[in-house]
């Protein structure tokens, strides 16, 4: 493990606070709102029970000679006042404040205005509610103002011990069960999230575990589709590096293998010669190792070629490819080879270009197709000493309208070949009928076209040409409007 990874935290981890952090925070949220609720909802039972007590004792209020009396004994004030758990202060004054009954010390609230709702008692009788301390204790206290018909004040006050321990017991029975859970809840998720990263954690083992050399498919076994798609990935990662490896121990092999022949002729050529004084057998060794060291170049290049195929297979790109300058090209590179080698005993003919023809595909690769094919017409295409090679290339639009194509074909005047043998001379080493006279060939030639064609995505095929008794082969290409 490197030192930046063991700095990182871990997916568990991550996962675990992106999903516990909202939730705590919707949980304080939640929690705070409950409190909240409850404290508003127990405050509004208290102050009803405290309003209807001061409404009751207000009633006991009468007016004997314009002045307000309380005609209640002690035992019925404390009958009407009475509270199992609580302390009740009462005062009943005067408009100047003086006191009726009652007790000393109970300031009244500040009344503004009438408050009249629903779950009060219906009366026109302002009130308010006010919070304060008589005798070194909080009170909750209610102002009974005084009105036209009853012009005095009463005054009811209540310990708050009651009110302020159903909270608690209220906030205690709300948020200790929803810790709890947040608890279970953070517990079950550590597990189910290390159980569901238990296949990813087997994967990662698996790739550290693994050799070098080892590049087999790790083994399937995921719960999840994410983790499925990484094992599928990662297969198809160490297959395309095993096709890599195994295309680079196969073109060394070739190379080997191969090279191995020509050189060695080079070499017992160049031995020869150096033992040779006549200046025309030399001449004759060098023209022959001239030849070798084209035979050797060629095949090279077609090795080459077919590498570079098996490295372009994960990133080809096609383009709009005009088949006319194709064709120029490859025929005047042919014509300069054959002019330079002193043999222009070749009759070639071009159908189908005389309008511009355009396909999807890749120019280098057409190239390397239409020098193969007409490379390979060019071995074998001389049926006899007394017949001149004969080579055409045709160009004509496929008679599939569903799909429009474009064959683009080179026949020659060879043997041809039976079909039996047509799907063989796509593979690599394999050679047709009349190798003999093909000198320098490898067997390379058709299957780069085969490779080439399959990158493109278009089709090869080889057939007995009916009209020449030739080889015809073809290349299906999708045309370009």
């Amino acid at each position: 493990m490197s030192d930046r990874s063991a700095t990182l935290v871990t997916l568990r981890q991550r996962l675990l606070q992106h999903v516990l952090t909202p939730l705590f925070v919707m949980w304080c949220l939640g929690t705070a709102t409950t409190v909240g609720l409850a404290y508003y909802f127990t405050l509004k039972a208290f102050d009803r029970a405290l309003l209807d007590d001061a409404f009751a004792l207000s009633a006991q209020v009468r007016l004997q000679s314009g002045e307000p009396t309380l005609d209640l004994s002690p035992r019925e004030l404390a009958s009407l006042l009475f509270d199992q758990s609580e302390k009740v202060f009462f005062a009943v004054q005067r408009r100047d404040g003086s006191l009726v009954a009652g007790h000393n010390g109970l300031v009244p609230a500040v009344v503004e205005k009438s408050v009249i709702t629903s779950d009060t008692p219906r009366t026109d009788t302002p009130y308010a509610f006010a919070d304060s301390v008589h005798l070194g204790s909080p009170v909750r206290t209610v102002t009974l103002a005084q009105t036209p018909a009853k012009p005095w004040i009463t005054i009811v006050a209540q310990t708050s011990g009651s009110r302020s321990a159903l909270i608690e017991r209220l906030l205690l029975f709300s948020v200790v069960p929803q810790v709890l859970l947040l608890v279970a809840l953070a517990v079950w998720l550590l597990i189910a999230i290390g159980r569901d990263l238990a296949p990813l954690n087997r994967l990662r083992l698996a790739l550290q575990q693994r050799d070098t050399t080892d590049l087999s498919a790790i083994p399937a076994a995921a719960s999840s589709r994410d983790v499925a798609q990484l094992t599928d990935a990662a297969n198809a990662l160490l297959a395309r590096i095993q096709h890599g490896i195994q295309a680079q121990r196969e073109f060394t092999g070739n190379v080997a293998h191969e090279l191995r022949n020509p050189l060695a002729g080079i070499r017992a050529l160049a031995q020869y010669g150096l033992r040779q004084s006549d200046p025309a057998a030399l001449r004759e060794q060098l023209q022959a190792i001239a030849k070798s060291e084209i035979r050797a170049s060629h095949l090279i290049d077609q090795l080459l070629a077919l590498a570079l195929a098996d490295e372009a297979r994960e990133q080809m790109a096609l383009t709009p490819v005009s088949l006319n300058e194709v064709v120029e090209d490859c025929v005047t590179d042919m014509m300069q080879r054959l002019r330079q080698s002193g043999s222009s005993r070749v009759e070639l003919t071009v159908s189908g270009l005389d309008h511009p023809v355009s396909v999807m595909g890749n120019e280098s690769m057409l190239k390397g197709c239409l020098n193969n094919l007409l490379n390979n017409a060019l071995a074998y295409g001389e049926p006899s000493e007394n017949l001149t090679p004969h080579i055409s290339i045709d160009v004509h639009a496929s008679a599939d309208t569903e799909e429009r194509r474009i064959i683009f074909s080179v026949v020659d005047n060879g043997p041809g070949l039976t079909p039996d043998i047509a799907k063989n001379l796509q593979q690599r080493w394999a050679r047709g009928q009349g190798s003999e006279r093909a000198q320098g060939g490898a067997g390379l030639g058709l299957a780069i076209v085969a490779r080439y064609a399959e990158l493109m995505g278009a089709t090869f095929t080889l057939e007995r040409d009916d009209a020449s008794g030739g080889l015809r082969a073809a290349l299906a290409l999708r045309q370009i409007e």
